[in-house]
């Protein structure tokens, strides 16, 4: 049953941009599709290895810059950044990592903080390269003043191998690693378990694959600034994602990126030319007090709970 039910997904999502064919609505698509991206990519470190980090915009920003960078020092597809932002991320989440990594908890998490705002203010001031505060306009692809079924399309890829590499990691023995670090990280060590490694392996997977979002990102609106590829807010909206949908799950970060994206497309529409045009952010506030409230385990924990068999034993704490 569950096999049919992937199916049925994967038909629907390959046909969506037929059945929503009005340029809005495939461009919602590509949104929900690219958040699934970062919440899942986030949920890697956050969820399975248990590291919250308040900095992933700067690996975002990277992926992006680097789309900018070819396409306006040379000849190459900015397209190539796709490949190329993870060779240029891959090193700084290394040495990020070696050195937050002898923080832990909330200090672990200030200092991704630190990094993701070291990162956006290079990138300020770094005018040669990176245009500072004006930016960097990206010429059009191969693929621009076509329709945007083939953004959805590559998206679509870039989301679904994404998914599958959770799942993949959720059900290996990395996977029971990074949980067990996540739960308690003396033990895991005390077992010999070699957690800076673990740690390492986990920041370097969530770093590239959310390098690989920012490149798209690039791509498909062809601007890039520290305003919008570089702040807090979205190391913050990414990790949302993941703690309203369900953290440490695979399903989650898609629930969690659908719900947020939907319900601000809605918001934003209904307040559009009003005062109120920037209130939608309120959204993901009480989204997440409800379910820090009544679900702590995130949507995909409180569906696990409800459709639990009464007499199945619950889970050790």
């Amino acid at each position: 049953m569950k096999k049919l039910y992937l199916s049925a997904l994967a038909l629907f999502l390959i046909i969506a941009p037929f059945l929503f064919d009005a340029r809005y609505a495939q461009h919602v698509l590509i949104l929900i599709l690219l958040y699934i991206t970062l919440g899942s990519a986030w949920n890697i470190l956050g969820g399975f290895a248990g590291q919250l980090s308040l900095g992933h915009a700067a690996f975002f920003g990277i992926g992006a810059y680097t789309a900018a960078v070819i396409a306006s020092k040379s000849a190459i597809s900015p397209w190539w950044a796709i490949v190329v932002g993870p060779v240029v991320v891959l090193p700084v989440a290394l040495a990020v990592g070696w050195i937050c990594f002898r923080l832990r908890g909330p200090y672990f998490t200030l200092a991704t903080i630190a990094v993701g705002e070291t990162v956006r203010l290079v990138a300020l001031n770094w005018r040669e390269l990176t245009g500072g505060a004006v930016g960097v306009v990206i010429r059009p692809s191969v693929f621009s003043g076509t329709s945007k079924m083939p953004y959805y399309y590559v998206i679509l890829a870039i989301a679904a191998l994404t998914v599958a590499l959770c799942r993949a990691i959720s059900r290996r023995k990395i996977g029971y690693f990074f949980m067990a670090i996540r739960e308690d990280e003396e033990t895991a060590e005390s077992i010999g378990i070699n957690t800076t490694r673990y740690k390492l392996a986990a920041l370097a997977l969530s770093a590239t694959l959310t390098a690989i979002a920012g490149a798209f990102y690039a791509n498909y609106f062809l601007f890039v600034d520290p305003t919008i590829v570089l702040p807090l807010a979205l190391s913050v909206e990414i990790v949302l994602i993941a703690i309203i949908g369900g953290l440490g799950t695979v399903a989650g970060p898609v629930v969690g990126a659908t719900l947020l994206r939907l319900a601000s497309e809605a918001f934003r529409n209904l307040t559009a030319g009003t005062k109120y045009e920037q209130a939608h952010v309120l959204i993901y506030g009480a989204l997440l007090i409800i379910v820090i409230l009544f679900m702590p385990g995130g949507l995909m924990g409180g569906a696990q709970k409800l459709f639990r068999p009464k007499n199945s034993i619950e889970p050790a704490s």
